[in-house]
Protein backbone atom coordinates (compact mmCIF):
# COMPACT_ATOMS: atom_id res chain seq x y z
CA UNK A 1 0.00 0.00 0.00
CA UNK A 2 1.14 3.49 -0.96
CA UNK A 3 1.80 5.73 1.58
CA UNK A 4 0.56 9.42 1.26
CA UNK A 5 2.25 12.51 2.25
CA UNK A 6 1.30 16.02 1.99
CA UNK A 7 4.13 17.97 1.08
CA UNK A 8 2.77 21.68 2.39
CA UNK A 9 2.45 22.82 6.09
CA UNK A 10 -0.79 24.83 5.65
CA UNK A 11 -3.49 23.47 7.46
CA UNK A 12 -5.66 24.71 4.93
CA UNK A 13 -4.59 21.69 2.66
CA UNK A 14 -4.22 19.89 5.47
CA UNK A 15 -8.26 20.12 6.31
CA UNK A 16 -9.05 19.82 2.58
CA UNK A 17 -7.13 16.76 1.77
CA UNK A 18 -8.94 15.03 5.00
CA UNK A 19 -11.86 15.62 3.42
CA UNK A 20 -11.10 12.99 0.57
CA UNK A 21 -10.99 10.45 3.53
CA UNK A 22 -15.16 9.05 3.62
CA UNK A 23 -14.42 7.58 -0.07
CA UNK A 24 -12.02 4.92 1.55
CA UNK A 25 -14.91 4.16 4.13
CA UNK A 26 -15.90 1.15 2.30
CA UNK A 27 -12.85 -0.77 2.22
CA UNK A 28 -11.77 -0.92 5.84
CA UNK A 29 -8.49 1.12 5.14
CA UNK A 30 -8.19 4.15 6.92
CA UNK A 31 -7.50 7.12 5.25
CA UNK A 32 -4.11 8.38 6.75
CA UNK A 33 -1.59 10.58 5.87
CA UNK A 34 1.77 11.81 6.64
CA UNK A 35 2.77 15.75 6.47
CA UNK A 36 6.22 17.65 5.93
CA UNK A 37 7.04 20.83 4.87
CA UNK A 38 9.12 21.07 1.69
CA UNK A 39 11.11 24.25 1.40
CA UNK A 40 11.52 25.27 -2.25
CA UNK A 41 12.68 28.26 -4.17
CA UNK A 42 9.31 29.61 -5.49
CA UNK A 43 10.96 32.65 -7.57
CA UNK A 44 9.89 33.12 -11.16
CA UNK A 45 11.51 32.84 -13.50
CA UNK A 46 11.75 35.37 -16.26
CA UNK A 47 9.82 34.69 -19.74
CA UNK A 48 7.36 31.44 -17.76
CA UNK A 49 3.62 32.62 -17.82
CA UNK A 50 1.73 32.00 -14.76
CA UNK A 51 0.47 29.15 -15.66
CA UNK A 52 3.52 27.12 -16.13
CA UNK A 53 4.57 29.03 -13.17
CA UNK A 54 2.37 27.65 -10.67
CA UNK A 55 2.38 24.24 -11.91
CA UNK A 56 5.86 23.67 -11.66
CA UNK A 57 6.10 24.85 -7.81
CA UNK A 58 3.71 22.59 -7.29
CA UNK A 59 5.63 19.44 -9.35
CA UNK A 60 8.43 21.10 -7.51
CA UNK A 61 7.59 20.73 -3.99
CA UNK A 62 6.49 17.11 -4.58
CA UNK A 63 9.12 16.02 -5.86
CA UNK A 64 11.62 17.82 -2.49
CA UNK A 65 8.67 16.21 -0.36
CA UNK A 66 9.96 12.82 -1.94
CA UNK A 67 13.53 13.40 -1.60
CA UNK A 68 12.84 14.34 2.14
CA UNK A 69 10.70 11.47 3.11
CA UNK A 70 12.99 8.79 1.17
CA UNK A 71 12.43 7.14 -1.75
CA UNK A 72 12.78 3.45 -0.16
CA UNK A 73 9.32 4.35 1.53
CA UNK A 74 6.85 3.77 -1.23
CA UNK A 75 5.03 6.92 -1.03
CA UNK A 76 3.06 9.10 -3.31
CA UNK A 77 3.89 12.92 -2.95
CA UNK A 78 1.66 15.31 -3.03
CA UNK A 79 2.47 19.18 -3.72
CA UNK A 80 0.20 21.74 -4.44
CA UNK A 81 0.86 25.69 -4.89
CA UNK A 82 -1.81 28.88 -5.40
CA UNK A 83 -0.78 32.17 -6.99
CA UNK A 84 -3.29 34.89 -7.64
CA UNK A 85 -2.92 36.61 -10.77
CA UNK A 86 -4.42 40.30 -11.80
CA UNK A 87 -3.91 41.00 -15.71
CA UNK A 88 -0.12 39.65 -16.25
CA UNK A 89 0.44 40.03 -12.78
CA UNK A 90 1.31 37.54 -10.22
CA UNK A 91 0.33 38.50 -6.52
CA UNK A 92 1.97 36.70 -4.29
CA UNK A 93 2.33 37.24 -0.69
CA UNK A 94 2.62 40.37 0.57
CA UNK A 95 6.37 42.03 1.45
CA UNK A 96 4.68 44.34 4.43
CA UNK A 97 2.01 46.03 5.27
CA UNK A 98 1.88 48.79 2.75
CA UNK A 99 2.32 46.18 0.45
CA UNK A 100 -0.45 44.40 1.15
CA UNK A 101 -2.67 47.57 1.15
CA UNK A 102 -1.31 47.96 -2.94
CA UNK A 103 -2.77 44.77 -3.86
CA UNK A 104 -5.58 44.74 -1.78
CA UNK A 105 -6.74 48.32 -3.45
CA UNK A 106 -5.66 46.98 -7.01
CA UNK A 107 -8.26 43.62 -6.30
CA UNK A 108 -10.64 46.16 -5.00
CA UNK A 109 -14.35 46.12 -7.46
CA UNK A 110 -12.08 43.96 -9.62
CA UNK A 111 -11.90 40.49 -10.90
CA UNK A 112 -9.06 38.17 -10.86
CA UNK A 113 -7.37 34.52 -11.33
CA UNK A 114 -6.70 32.08 -8.81
CA UNK A 115 -4.29 29.36 -10.09
CA UNK A 116 -3.92 26.39 -7.57
CA UNK A 117 -1.87 23.54 -9.17
CA UNK A 118 -1.50 20.05 -7.79
CA UNK A 119 0.72 17.20 -8.48
CA UNK A 120 1.30 13.89 -7.21
CA UNK A 121 4.58 11.80 -7.56
CA UNK A 122 5.97 8.54 -6.70
CA UNK A 123 9.50 9.18 -7.59
CA UNK A 124 8.72 7.36 -11.55
CA UNK A 125 5.40 9.11 -12.05
CA UNK A 126 4.61 12.36 -11.72
CA UNK A 127 0.81 13.81 -12.75
CA UNK A 128 -0.53 17.30 -12.25
CA UNK A 129 -3.44 19.10 -12.75
CA UNK A 130 -4.35 23.10 -12.75
CA UNK A 131 -7.70 24.85 -11.61
CA UNK A 132 -8.20 28.31 -12.50
CA UNK A 133 -11.30 30.06 -10.70
CA UNK A 134 -12.25 33.80 -11.44
CA UNK A 135 -12.47 35.72 -8.76
CA UNK A 136 -14.62 39.21 -8.33
CA UNK A 137 -13.71 41.61 -5.10
CA UNK A 138 -16.42 44.52 -4.01
CA UNK A 139 -15.02 47.80 -3.73
CA UNK A 140 -12.54 48.07 -1.15
CA UNK A 141 -12.34 51.13 0.92
CA UNK A 142 -9.32 52.81 2.67
CA UNK A 143 -11.23 51.61 6.02
CA UNK A 144 -12.06 48.07 4.56
CA UNK A 145 -7.97 47.76 3.84
CA UNK A 146 -6.68 48.89 6.74
CA UNK A 147 -9.28 46.77 9.68
CA UNK A 148 -7.97 43.37 7.15
CA UNK A 149 -4.85 44.15 7.50
CA UNK A 150 -4.49 44.61 11.19
CA UNK A 151 -5.98 41.32 11.76
CA UNK A 152 -2.74 40.17 10.00
CA UNK A 153 -4.34 37.44 7.65
CA UNK A 154 -3.64 38.98 4.56
CA UNK A 155 0.23 39.06 5.88
CA UNK A 156 0.89 35.23 4.60
CA UNK A 157 -1.31 34.91 2.13
CA UNK A 158 -1.18 34.92 -1.72
CA UNK A 159 -2.95 38.20 -3.30
CA UNK A 160 -3.17 39.00 0.38
CA UNK A 161 -6.60 37.59 1.60
CA UNK A 162 -8.06 34.28 2.46
CA UNK A 163 -11.06 33.56 1.13
CA UNK A 164 -12.30 31.17 3.49
CA UNK A 165 -11.21 33.64 6.62
CA UNK A 166 -11.98 37.47 6.80
CA UNK A 167 -11.06 37.93 3.59
CA UNK A 168 -14.32 36.08 2.67
CA UNK A 169 -16.37 39.23 3.13
CA UNK A 170 -14.67 40.77 0.24
CA UNK A 171 -15.59 37.98 -2.48
CA UNK A 172 -18.43 39.36 -4.39
CA UNK A 173 -18.47 36.31 -6.50
CA UNK A 174 -16.59 33.08 -7.87
CA UNK A 175 -16.46 30.98 -10.82
CA UNK A 176 -14.50 27.81 -11.00
CA UNK A 177 -13.50 25.35 -7.95
CA UNK A 178 -13.81 27.34 -4.14
CA UNK A 179 -11.77 24.66 -2.77
CA UNK A 180 -9.32 25.12 -5.42
CA UNK A 181 -9.00 29.45 -4.01
CA UNK A 182 -8.65 27.81 -0.42
CA UNK A 183 -5.56 25.99 -1.47
CA UNK A 184 -6.25 22.13 -3.16
CA UNK A 185 -9.13 21.47 -5.49
CA UNK A 186 -10.86 18.62 -4.35
CA UNK A 187 -12.19 16.90 -7.90
CA UNK A 188 -9.12 17.48 -9.44
CA UNK A 189 -6.96 16.11 -6.62
CA UNK A 190 -9.56 12.95 -5.69
CA UNK A 191 -8.76 12.36 -9.70
CA UNK A 192 -5.14 12.06 -9.08
CA UNK A 193 -5.08 10.37 -6.43
CA UNK A 194 -7.20 7.55 -8.36
CA UNK A 195 -4.96 7.52 -11.00
CA UNK A 196 -1.79 6.86 -8.47
CA UNK A 197 -4.17 4.11 -6.81
CA UNK A 198 -3.78 5.97 -3.23
CA UNK A 199 -7.74 6.00 -3.48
Amino acid sequence: MMKLVLASGSPRRKELLGQLGFLKADNNTSFEFDILAADIDESHHAGESATDFVVRLAKEKALAGLALYGHDKQAVVLGSDTIVVQGETILGKPTDEANAAEILASLSGKRHQVMTAVALTDGTKTVSRLVTTQVQFCGLTEADILAYIATGEPMDKAGAYGIQGLGGNFVEAIDGSYSAVVGLPLVETRALLCEMQVL
